[in-house]
């Protein structure tokens, strides 16, 4: 991204009416271009000045390029940091191959570097379920156990980018998955029983859904679809994409949910495109085949994106849908818990914010 490209990009984030936002720096890998995070933090932070909005950052990277340097900016202005964790060195790895095979390495060492410098709470991490993963969970909960990590987001494939081009997405069923997030959810309880806080990220999404009365921010968990109105991006060639899996579908040569260019158009018009409204209208789960009449529509969403990707229709047809099979398997095993399991009950509450 150049930095007139971000000047211009600036431009519509900060006419979001909202009184927070978040701008997160993603990839490949942004360290590559770390002049531009310099100068897209230190911009942003002078136009706020006259917005006053809550205004923080965050930087998604492999941690292969975290210099001193990179961590100095990151504390002064305080920054917080994401990353991928697979599991062990070898899963980790297998998934996420590089030159010289010493990327979980780089990773743990980049981790531990980060919370000595900008403390544990800023310093996070996100595994994705390969075939390789299934048999494996209990290993990786224990690799983010280690690493002073208190939760773990249990995340299955998703049809976009390498998952489709090394056919990955391919090699296991929702049911199979559901196999390891269960079990999963299971060790991390039985964690918690022995006096550690630790916490299934996504099993904490919902329960939040179930027993606060505050939004989660959680695009995929909301009706109508979050994209655009939670989550925007903007892309290095300057393309507005509805959400991250958007701008993944295009690079797959499929460009549905780009809503403009920063250098063509105005941010009302984009907020205001067909594209976009016609898909919150389609996304309305009160008013979806299917979901209208579920029982579990409360605490769900939509996800417009993984449908279209899988069915060529942003609505798609619910009973062949893996998103909602996920979901609702899900669901039922949280309210059997919930109903079943005092002690798990008990655990499950404590994840909800006051």
């Amino acid at each position: 991204m150049s930095q007139e490209t971000a000047d211009r990009s600036l431009d519509f984030v900060f006419k979001s009416p909202s009184p927070a936002i978040k701008i997160e720096f993603q990839g490949g890998e942004p360290l590559l271009n770390f002049p531009i995070i310099r100068y897209v933090v230190e911009k942003a932070k002078e136009r706020n000045r006259e917005y006053g909005k809550d205004l923080q950052f965050v930087i998604t990277t492999n941690m292969s390029l975290l210099t001193d340097e990179v961590l100095a900016f990151c504390l002064a202005h305080d920054i917080h940091l994401s990353t991928s964790l697979d599991g062990p060195e070898d899963l980790h790895n297998r998934n996420r191959p590089r030159p010289g095979r010493n990327g979980h390495q780089l990773t743990v060492e980049g981790i531990k570097k980060a919370q000595a410098v900008l403390g544990r709470d800023k310093v996070g991490a996100l595994m994705t379920t390969t075939e390789a993963s299934l048999s494996r969970v209990r290993e990786i909960i224990d690799m983010y156990l280690a690493l002073g990590i208190d939760g773990i987001f249990l995340r299955p494939l998703s049809p976009y980018g390498f998952a489709i081009k090394n056919r990955q997405a391919e090699k296991y069923n929702v049911d199979r998955w559901f196999e390891f997030y269960k079990e999963g959810l299971d060790y991390v309880l039985e964690i918690n029983r022995q006096g550690h806080l630790f916490v299934e990220l996504y099993a904490s999404l919902i329960i939040n859904k179930i027993f606060s009365p505050f939004g989660t921010g959680y695009v995929d968990l909301q009706s109508p679809s979050g994209m655009a109105i939670s989550a925007i991006v903007y892309n290095y060639d300057g393309d507005i994409y509805a959400a991250d899996e958007a701008r993944m579908l295009a690079e797959m040569g499929e460009k549905k949910f780009r809503l403009g260019n920063v250098y063509q158009d105005n941010y009302e018009d984009v907020m205001t495109s067909d594209i976009l409204l016609d898909t919150l209208e389609a996304t309305l789960a009160e008013s979806a085949p299917m979901c209208n009449d579920c029982g579990f529509l409360p605490y769900c969403g939509t996800d417009p994106v993984y449908h279209y990707a899988t069915q060529k229709d942003a609505v798609g047809h619910k009973a062949f849908s893996g998103f909602c099979s996920k979901n609702m398997k899900i669901f039922r095993h949280i309210f059997t818990l919930l109903q079943d399991d005092p002690e798990a009950r008990k655990i499950l509450l404590s994840w909800v914010r006051p």
